[in-house]
Parts: C-alpha cells; structure tokens; sequence
C-alpha cells in the first residue's frame, strides 16, 4: 500500500476538529434559527455562540484525540490497542468528572482537554461501567462511536489490510456503542479515510466501504449503515442539497450510520473542504459531529493546505493536534 503523506495526516486530524468547532455553536439549533441567525448559507466561520470561544472544540475531538494517544501507545509497546484505548477513553472520562482512579496517558494532563463541552451520555455511562469493571451493556447506536475513529486509519500500518482497519474501528466503537448502526459505521468511515490518505476519491473510498462493510457484517446487521450511505450518494448527485433535504433524506446525524451519511453526501457534492465542512454542519441536527467527520474525509483528501488559514488560526488545542499528528510519522 502506498506510503501515507504526512500533510494528509494533519488535515485530516485538522480539518476534523475545525469541522468540529465550526458546528458546535449550532448543534442544537434547527435550520430555521441557523438561517435566521446566520443567512442563507447558515454558519460559516466560527462564532463564540454557546459560550466556549472561538475555535473551541467539542468531546468529538477530545475523544478523537485520546484514541490516538491509545493507538499510538499501543504501536509503540506492542500491546493490545483495544485495552490501550479503553484506557485512553478513561483517562478522557477523569476528564469530564468520572471517578478514574488510575490515569494512563499524557493528554490527561492537558487542562484544556478538562473542558466540559456537551458530552456524549451514551459515552459517559458505558466508560463509567468500564471504570466499575463492568463493561456496556446498551442498544445505542448514537454517533458517539464513530465520530472518534479517525486515527484507526491515520495510525494503520502500510501491511494491514482494510478489513482490519474496519474491525478494529467498530471494536473502538464498540466499547461504548453497542447497535450495530453504532459500531458498523465507525469501520466503514476508518476505511474511507484510510482510502483517502492515499489518493482515492472520495466515489471510490465509498465503493471500498460498502464492500468491506458487505463482507465483514451479515445482512440484517449491515442494512441500516448501507442504505444510509446509498442514501448519501443518492442525495449528492442531485448537487448541493438544502438543510431541509439533507434531514429528510439522511437525518440528523445523532445516529453512527446518519452522522457517516451526511458527512458523505456533503465530501460528495462539495466542490473544495470548506465548502464540504459547510454543508455538513448546516441542518436541524448534530451539526459538530457531522462537520468533524466531514473535516476527516476532506482533510485526509486534500491536506492541511486545504483547510481555511481563518479556521486554523484560531483553533482550540491546533498545537496538540500537531503534536500528536507528527508523532504519527515518528
């Protein structure tokens, strides 16, 4: 497999989390109140809206970030990357108030990490059984799984295959996420991104998620994930959908498959990232998770050149990331 450029790294992980911070101020909001607020292409630059600054990221990216400190953990001791990470999401959990009492990782050191910004419940209660011992035991198939799976792609070794790279990304998600639509979707996005490090389109990453997917899932597991991502491709050859479309058609992205559609369809029919990262956030729904995963697919695409110099100026924890990114390559 070809060697991964390293500037696709960091606009995947940069692009990811400005998609992140550029939804946020909207993520409760419905169309109507983003237009009326913002005009007719809705959100477009950052706003301190909501009350965390501008820039300011969410759990999404946070989550995102403590999955890569677990992966990369792992690569370098050789151990488990499952139980490393498990670890990392409790050292993310101290971080939001849960009861952890051993820490792993150096992220949680990082007091800006500490920032409360609307966690997922979904991922508070299935890591505070993890922390009792126990493990999740729920049918939730909320985006929460996918919306962090990124760096399964990013930290893939050239060797492994793709459906490694699915498994290991729905076991992640797994650990919180316990309906398939929760935990499939993470490993066909894992698999997209990890097509688009290396210079596929993004038609084509989709044609390879759908396969995997197919041959990793049986049937009535797979449905909802694969007629939502048909569903995406669907929607985006007709162009540039409105908001209202977009959640008639896909939803509202508080579910894994839905989140994984809208961020497709808008990596689909967009003609540059910034484009793609605005219409992902623009709807009546889960605006932040949608424009991370959107910001994952475009910036692993086209590099961090790609991302808006405005959006990188001023986001939230940019000198982490680009930490973490370089130890990637390192």
């Amino acid at each position: 497999m070809t060697v991964i450029d390293t500037d696709r790294i960091r606009g995947c992980l940069l692009s990811g989390a400005a998609g992140d911070a550029l939804g946020a101020p909207v993520e409760f909001d419905a169309w109507p109140t983003i237009e009326r607020t913002f005009g007719p292409r809705g959100i477009t630059d950052y706003t301190d809206r909501g009350g965390f600054g501008l820039g300011a990221i969410t759990d999404d990216t946070q989550m995102t970030l403590f999955t890569l400190e677990g992966l990369l953990r792992a690569r370098d001791r050789g151990t488990d990357p499952v139980a490393e990470v498990r670890a990392a999401y409790l050292d993310w959990f101290a971080t939001q108030g849960g009861a952890v009492p051993h820490r792993t990782g150096d992220l949680v050191t990082d007091e800006r990490l500490h920032a409360r910004r609307a966690p997922g419940l979904t991922c508070l209660s299935a890591l505070e059984a993890i922390a009792a011992g126990k493990t999740a035991a729920n049918d939730s198939k909320g985006c929460g799984g996918v919306m962090r799976v990124a760096p399964v792609a990013l930290t893939a070794a050239p060797e492994e295959s793709d459906r490694a790279v699915f498994t290991l990304a729905g076991e992640l998600a797994r650990l919180t996420h316990c309906h398939p639509s929760g935990w499939l979707s993470a490993g066909v996005f894992a698999v997209m991104v990890r097509c688009l490090l290396t210079t596929a389109s993004v038609e084509s990453a989709v044609d390879v998620g759908l396969t995997v997917l197919r041959e990793s899932a049986d049937e009535h597991d797979r449905v909802e994930t694969e007629q939502a991502l048909r569903a995406a491709v669907a929607l985006a050859r007709h162009g540039i959908p409105h908001p209202d479309d977009v959640e008639r058609n896909l939803g509202g992205g508080w579910t894994g498959e839905s989140a994984l559609a809208i961020a497709v369809c808008a990596a689909l029919c967009a003609p540059d990232l910034r484009e793609g990262v605005r219409i992902a956030v623009n709807h009546s729904g889960d605006s932040d998770s949608t424009g991370s995963l959107a910001g994952n697919l475009l910036g692993a695409r086209d590099g961090v050149a790609a991302v808006p110099t405005e959006w990188l100026d001023s986001l939230e924890c940019r000198d982490l990331i680009e930490g973490l990114a370089k130890r990637i390559g390192g």
